[in-house]
């Protein structure tokens, strides 16, 4: 039996918008650069050859589905994939991914036997890191690639970049670990009016200055995220990793004009009962709505142990027969009321949630600006009991 709340996700839809990412990235030097600042991508540098993409599908691909969505990536052409731990790499080994698979995450406190298993890339982004991973490796009497983080100002993982003089020297004169790559993280890609960006690039500019001053050289680098990505082609370097433009958003409040993406998921339940309230009466956990006179409501069986929000009741909206229609009262653990009044509908109704329904469409992006949220938790939220159903890739 599938429940009547589903997730369809497009392959073909996220294979599309690795491609046009790709086809970004490579753009000839010399395109024209946009305006106003948000009206789309920058031009690229001159650089021998194009960035490769590093495809980030940490937390179960956004809420996609990691195994299929990873085959699919890989199947496209993406030169890496990215996952948040180990367990999530090896799950995408698992799956049967063949390519490349960095590992983002803190590693001195985690078994690291599944690094070396699955051919895993691991991340050195502290001193208690590195040293737990050299350990490991000469135990095991290998050398192991990683990729080196520096922090240029987030405060999160990394070296911090003005004290490398310090920190780097054990590091590079490890024996069992072989640092093929350097990046960093920016903080504020996605706040147009923050110079912070500026700042970070030009400290992570100075930090591989240093790294290579130390004898690290050769090694290829990496910092653009989605926003970044599209904001300033100066961060592109040697990959870029996209995540929410692989599955169709465009990170809040930046717009992509000249960038083909399509969505790749859509939620979607049915109705399961109708009824009609009295002016006066209530729906839900605390009666939060009341009907200002006669209203049909019909009852949808999604609810937040299936990702939605609480904050959902009273704000968002799902389609009916293509109209929308608000939700109304307390979002409940199995359960969703919306109202219907004036539509001709009955149990066994589609009701969608995020996607199209005839001409109307709510995306993710809309749903976490409803709801005062953002769309990596909105699509993240769904819920692990949502069958998920899958669109061939090509």
């Amino acid at each position: 039996m599938i429940r009547p709340t589903i997730a369809t996700v497009s392959l073909a839809a996220i294979q599309q918008n690795l491609r046009a990412i790709q086809a970004l990235v490579g753009r000839p030097s010399g395109a024209e650069a946009p305006s106003p600042a948000l009206a789309g991508p920058p031009p690229r540098l001159a650089r021998p050859t194009p960035p490769q993409v590093i495809a980030v599908v940490k937390a179960n691909a956004y809420g996609h589905g990691a195994p299929e969505v990873g085959l699919a990536l890989e199947r496209a052409g993406a030169a890496m994939l990215a996952c948040a731990d180990i367990e999530e790499g090896v799950a995408l080994r698992d799956a049967g991914v063949g390519i490349p698979i960095l590992v983002f995450g803190a590693l001195s406190v985690s078994d690291l036997s599944g690094l070396f298993e699955h051919g895993l890339t691991p991340t050195v982004s502290t001193p208690a890191a590195a040293r737990a991973l050299d350990d490991a490796a000469g135990a095991r009497g290998v050398r192991i690639g990683c990729h080196l983080k520096i922090d240029t100002g987030m405060n999160r993982l990394g070296f911090r970049h003005d004290n490398l003089t310090r920190t780097m020297p054990p590091l590079l004169a490890s024996r069992h670990l072989r640092i093929d790559a350097v990046y960093t993280h920016f903080a504020t890609a996605d706040v147009p009016e923050s110079p912070f960006l500026d700042e970070q690039r030009a400290r992570f500019d100075r930090a591989t200055a240093a790294l290579g001053a130390m004898g690290l050289t050769g090694v290829r680098r990496h910092a653009a995220n989605s926003a970044a990505l599209l904001r300033d082609a100066g961060t592109w370097y040697d990959w870029v990793r996209p995540g929410l433009l692989l599955y169709g958003i465009v990170p809040p409040p930046l717009a992509a004009a000249d960038l083909a993406l399509g969505p790749a998921l859509s939620l979607s339940s049915r109705i399961v009962a109708v009824k009609g309230v009295r002016a006066g009466e209530g729906a839900g956990y605390g009666l939060r709505w009341r009907a200002d006179g006669p209203r049909t409501i019909a009852i949808v069986p999604a609810g937040y142990a299936d990702g939605l929000d609480t904050r959902f009741g009273g704000r968002a909206s799902v389609l009916v027969r293509g109209r929308r229609v608000p939700i109304v009262g307390a979002v409940s653990m199995d359960m969703i009321t919306i109202d219907v009044t004036g539509l001709e509908i009955a149990p066994g109704d589609e009701v969608v949630i995020i996607g199209r329904q005839g001409e109307a469409a709510i995306t993710a992006r809309e749903v976490a600006g409803e709801i005062g949220s953002i769309p990596w938790e909105v699509l993240c939220h769904l819920g692990s009991r949502i069958q998920r159903t899958y669109g061939p890739a090509v």
